[in-house]
This record gives C-alpha cells, sequence and structure tokens, in this order.
C-alpha cells in the first residue's frame, strides 16, 4: 500500500512540473560591470517556478560557481564569478528544462565608467545641503500623479505627497551652487508604493527603481552627472534596516527568515546601547535590531547570507551606476552589527576613497565613535565606517545657544565640554556637523527664533571641525515653531518651488528683509569657506568658556581663523592675552561676514554677535 500511495504522489509530482509554467518578473541586479574589485555577482531570480529550471552561461571570463534554491519555487539565487580581464558585452542565460531551453534572458556587462572606482567621497572641503525631494521644488507636475501606484498627490496634507520631484533639483543647481553648497544629500528615491504617508521614501517597495512620482533611474542619473559638472558630489540616502511591507519580496518571501521574526510585526525596543552593553540580556539586544519600527517597515534579516549579498551589491550597483561621491546610512545601529561591518568594507574595499556616513542617534560620543573605522573598542568590534552624523555635538549646539550662561555646567560650556570628548573618535574631522536635519525641529525653532543665536549657531557649523551639513531652507530661517516635533510641517515645501507660490526664495520674491539677511549671511559664510584651506585642513584648539564667551582657532601653518561668540546683551572687550599662545605673531584680524578690521590687543565683540576673523 505505502508503494502503491509513493508511485502515485510521484506521477501526480510528474505531471505538476510538466505543467509547470516558468516566467522571469525580476532579475536583479539588472546588469552589472566588468572590471569590479570583487569579482563575485550574485543574480537574484524571480518569477513563477523558476527553481524549476537549471541555469547555463557560456561567456568568456564568467563562470557560474553555484546555483542556490530556496524553500519558495519562485525563487533562484545564481552566484557568476566574472574574471578581472572579462570584456564587457551581452551574456545569454539560458534556463533549462531537461536540456531544453524555456527562457533565455540577455544580461548586460558594462564598461566602468572611466575614473569610477577612484572617486573621491565627501571630506571636510564639502558642505552637504539635504533635500526632501518631494518637498523641495516641483520640477515635472506631469508626474505628480502615476497611474497604478497607491498614494497619489495632496499638497493640502502635511504627511501626503507634495510633488517635488528630481528635475526640481536639476532646476535649482545654480542655486544651490552660487549658495556655496558643495554636495547634495537627497532623501531616498527609491520606489515607495505604500498606501499612504509613502513621500519621505523610507519604506522602499524596488531597491533598483526610483519611484515614478520622483521620476525615473536615467533623471537620477542625470541629476548626479548635472552637479558634478557644477562641483556638486551626490550622497544617496540608503536603507538596510527595512523596507516598505508592500515591498514584492515581502508579500513572496523567499525564505521564511527573509524578515525578522518570520514576518510577524515585533516592534523594536529602541534599546540602541544593547549593542554596547556588556550586561544586556540577549532578549533586548534581539528585540532592537530584530524589531520593526513601524508595522509597515518589515525589518530585514541581513543574517540570512543570500539577502546579505543581495543589499551589498544593491548598494555598490548604485554607486556604479549614477555616479555617486557618499552614502548617507539611515538607523545604522539597527541592522545587524556584523552584517554592517561586511557592508562597510565590501564597499571600501571597491571604492577606497569614498564616504560613508552612519545615523546613530545618541548624544553620547562613547556609543557614536563605536563605529568608526579604526576604533579600538571593548568587544572587538571593527568596521570601516569613516563618518557618523554628530549629533552629540548637533545636541549641545542646541542646549548651548538657547540655555541662560552660568559658570559651571550650562550655556556654551556644553558645547565645549562634549567637543573636548573628541578623543574618543579615532578621525573627528570626518564627523558630518549640523544645526538640525529632515526628523527634528527647525534649527530657528530650536533657539525660539532668536535671529542672533542662529548667525551664531550657522558659524559654529561652518567652521568647527568635520564636515557641515545644511537641511534646505536652513539658509531662509524656515520654521516650526507652531508645530513642534510635527514632521510634516518640518518638511515643509521650500518656498517658491511650485507655481504660483507667493514666497519664492530662490529669486527673494515675498522674502522678509530677516529672511534675506539670512540668506545672505549664510551664502557669504559657506563662499568664503569654500576656498578656506585652514577650515578643510586646519588643526582646532578651543578656550574654556567664560562669561558667556567662546573662543577657538582653526589653524593650519601661518593661517589662522579666530571665531568668537558672544551671548551677552551687551560688548565684551576681549581679553587678548588669554589667546597669545596661537595669535602670537599677529596684530589684525578681519571679519570675514562684514569685512571690517580689528587690532588683535583691541576686540571689542559686539552684543550677542559672532566674529569669523582670519588673522593678519
Amino acid at each position: 500500500m505505502k508503494q502503491i500511495i509513493t508511485t502515485v504522489l510521484l506521477a501526480v509530482f510528474s505531471l505538476s512540473l510538466a505543467a509547470a509554467k516558468y516566467s522571469i518578473q525580476k532579475l536583479e541586479p539588472p546588469f552589472w560591470w566588468v572590471g569590479m574589485y570583487n569579482t563575485e555577482l550574485q543574480i537574484l531570480v524571480y518569477g513563477e517556478n523558476i527553481s524549476g529550471l537549471v541555469p547555463h552561461i557560456e561567456y568568456a571570463g564568467v563562470t557560474l560557481q553555484k546555483v542556490t534554491r530556496v524553500s519558495n519555487p519562485n525563487y533562484l539565487f545564481m552566484y557568476l564569478t566574472i574574471g578581472q580581464d572579462t570584456k564587457p558585452g551581452s551574456v545569454a542565460i539560458n534556463f533549462l528544462k531537461k536540456e531544453k531551453i524555456e527562457i533565455s534572458h540577455t544580461y548586460e556587462l558594462l564598461d566602468r565608467g572611466e575614473g569610477s572606482a577612484g572617486r573621491i567621497g565627501f571630506n571636510t572641503s564639502d558642505v552637504m545641503y539635504l533635500i526632501t525631494p518631494d518637498r523641495f521644488v516641483n520640477g515635472d507636475p506631469g508626474n505628480d500623479n502615476v497611474e497604478g501606484m497607491l498614494e497619489q498627490a495632496n499638497r493640502n496634507l502635511p504627511g501626503g505627497r507634495h510633488g517635488g520631484d528630481i528635475q526640481g533639483i536639476i532646476n535649482s543647481l545654480d542655486y544651490l551652487e552660487d549658495m556655496g553648497y558643495t554636495a547634495i544629500w537627497v532623501n531616498p528615491v527609491l520606489e515607495n508604493d505604500m498606501p499612504e504617508y509613502s513621500y519621505h521614501g523610507y519604506a522602499a517597495t524596488d531597491f533598483y527603481q526610483v519611484d515614478k512620482r520622483f521620476g525615473t533611474n536615467e533623471e537620477y542619473k542625470e541629476l548626479s552627472k548635472l552637479a558634478h559638472e557644477k562641483g556638486i558630489k551626490m550622497i544617496m540616502d540608503l536603507i538596510l534596516n527595512h523596507c516598505g511591507s508592500e515591498h514584492w519580496f515581502v508579500k513572496d518571501m523567499p525564505t521564511q527568515d527573509w524578515i525578522n521574526f518570520g514576518g510577524e510585526y515585533i516592534n523594536t525596543n529602541h534599546r540602541r546601547n544593547t549593542v554596547q552593553d556588556i550586561h544586556a540580556s540577549q532578549y533586548d539586544k534581539k528585540h532592537f535590531s530584530d524589531g520593526w519600527f513601524v508595522k509597515t517597515m518589515p525589518d530585514m534579516n541581513q543574517r540570512n547570507k543570500l539577502f546579505a549579498d543581495y543589499l551589498i551589491q544593491n548598494s555598490i550597483w548604485w554607486i556604479e551606476y549614477a555616479g555617486l561621491d557618499g552614502i548617507r546610512m539611515d538607523t545604522y545601529p539597527y541592522p545587524d552589527k556584523d552584517f554592517m561591518a561586511d557592508w562597510t568594507c565590501a564597499l571600501m574595499n571597491e571604492y577606497p576613497d569614498f564616504n560613508i556616513v552612519g545615523e546613530e542617534w545618541v548624544n553620547n560620543p562613547a556609543i557614536v565613535s563605536y563605529w568608526q573605522r579604526g576604533k579600538q573598542n571593548h568587544d572587538g568590534y571593527t568596521s570601516c565606517l569613516p563618518s557618523l552624523m554628530d549629533f552629540p555635538i548637533q545636541e549641545a549646539l542646541s542646549n548651548g545657544l538657547r540655555a541662560e550662561e552660568q559658570r559651571y555646567g550650562s550655556g556654551m560650556i556644553t558645547m565645549y565640554e562634549k567637543l573636548a570628548m573628541d578623543f574618543l573618535y579615532p578621525d573627528p574631522d570626518n564627523l558630518v556637523i549640523f544645526p538640525d536635519n529632515h526628523d527634528m525641529d527647525r534649527f530657528f525653532t530650536q533657539v525660539n527664533e532668536d535671529f542672533d543665536l542662529w548667525k551664531m549657531g550657522m558659524a559654529y557649523i561652518a567652521t568647527m571641525r568635520g564636515i557641515p551639513q545644511f537641511y534646505y531652507g536652513t539658509e531662509i530661517l524656515m520654521s516650526n515653531s507652531d508645530n513642534r516635533h510635527d514632521h510634516g510641517i518640518i518638511r515643509s515645501d521650500f518656498p517658491g518651488g511650485w507655481d504660483g507660490d507667493e514666497v519664492n526664495a530662490f529669486t527673494g520674491t515675498g522674502l522678509t528683509g530677516q529672511q534675506k539677511e539670512a540668506r545672505d549671511y549664510t551664502q557669504k559664510l559657506l563662499n568664503w569657506r569654500k576656498d578656506s584651506d585652514v577650515i578643510h585642513h586646519g588643526k582646532l584648539k578651543h578656550f574654556a568658556p567664560g562669561n558667556g564667551v567662546y573662543v577657538y582657532f582653526r589653524y593650519l601653518d601661518n593661517d589662522v581663523v579666530m571665531v568668537i561668540l558672544n551671548k551677552n546683551r551687551e560688548a565684551v572687550q576681549l581679553d587678548s592675552g588669554k589667546y597669545e599662545e596661537i595669535t602670537g605673531g599677529f596684530k589684525m584680524a578681519k571679519d570675514i561676514i562684514t569685512d571690517e578690521s580689528y587690532t588683535l590687543n583691541n576686540i571689542l565683540v559686539p552684543q550677542r554677535s559672532v566674529l569669523v576673523l582670519e588673522l593678519e
């Protein structure tokens, strides 16, 4: 009886195979390049019953090393070796069944662009401009609504899609160049085909396609090309921790462990300190790194080797395709930390002079520094991550400017003490410093719309060690004071980015006198910084704040810049003798904003002001 049942089952299985239909719906990456440092290439093939076929390749220099099948028959993973001498061309991938070709796919191997491997990433000579594309400029109203996509435009809804796009950024490159920005960090542009609240871009539903409401892959590549022609670098915002719940490989998972907790929504505990905590429980560690942000953002399992390879290759693909100069990695500590080490090292091995900045949103430099390349950690953990967002300095700046000055513990002393912890970082100069970003109150709001404090903060970020980043609209005092912490308002539309806007920040039409002054102040500061080698490469020396005054210097050989912040409500006569160890040999100083000259031994610092002085 047992033998009869087995025979029947085998017959049914054979009939089902004979009746199977084969198709390729996704093949990723869609193409690749010859001459890459890493010669291994994983190709994910997705389609109905595709695992029932046997791939075959005959192309000089290309070897099909292995084929991996998983529990879901709609997936097949191919691993190729592409020799260093392989020529570009069209590779025929035949998918066979009993030596009969069922499907044939042409896979392109391209030649790498000139200088691709040696591209120079963003560095201390740059100033980043952070753009939320949906809220910046609507350059192509024709793509505001796309048939078949789940969410349509609604500019009246703070959390809705407003229509900003890649063409809008292209149209604004002259403005960015004139203002003195040398790099743009654009919030995620990958497809987010989610039912609602999709404008922000952090719930990707396709890792290889730009969202059609922003434009096309080709337009994104064109933006990078045109930006480079103006001396502006391109930084892509990527997320390896989570994706959107509508992603095709979430709705039809290759394996049960593709998404953490087996695809079941369990929220992260956000206890990021568990990564470094020598006393942390495994329960807390797992619920931090494996937990989901929200139900619509499934947490991806980077411990799955197939998924890890997929994600690493996707990042390299975008660098090579779009000619990127950097990556900003969202929620850096949340994915598996060993994978993040593998990811950073894979990218930096492929592009040794590239730069990557990770987001670790804590105000403790001991935690932030843990992730930076070259750090000697208590647990032996190492990575190849060059840069991090300097949240400790951001918080110290915001709090220090607002707080009343006291002798100990508050006011600008908090800025001094936080900076004094730079010894924890292997490379503090490579940190990205900023007054605000897309996830926090606008800087003008943070300083309670105090224009004097705003100017101090802007000058501080432009002259401090590190790589400055400013959020779009900071230069015209955009604010969310009436709606604190509301992301939809924080990411308001840039005035002048839409036809019919009564206020236009590009031309100045409708701006208040203070907003125009702020824009001019930012422009002068950043264009001066653009050509200031001492700010790019100089050392830093600061003096403990006292009596409401904080002084620090940037110096390189005989080039010295002195920055003085005075929070007092009256002018202060500076004690010149205090700074002789660095000012000795200089007699005069010139303010880079007002062009006013000062005698070094007789500097009267105006009330509630900042001076940026070049010593002569």
